[in-house]
């Protein structure tokens, strides 16, 4: 379950090749997705019918 904290993909493992999701606080988009390696890493926020076509879920 995705909360308003930034959480790991189970699938980056230890390689520190990190994805982040969220729920997103911006009005029209339900989450939120960044890499984590990258300081300054661009967010890219979908909608919840997006985000299960990416996860499939």
């Amino acid at each position: 379950m995705l909360t308003r904290q930034w959480k790991k993909s189970s699938r980056s493992g230890n390689t520190g090749n990190c994805v982040e999701v969220r729920l997103s606080e911006q009005p029209n988009a339900d989450v939120e997705v960044k890499d984590s390696k990258l300081a300054d890493s661009p967010i890219l926020r979908a909608s919840a019918a997006d985000w299960r076509a990416i996860t499939g879920r």
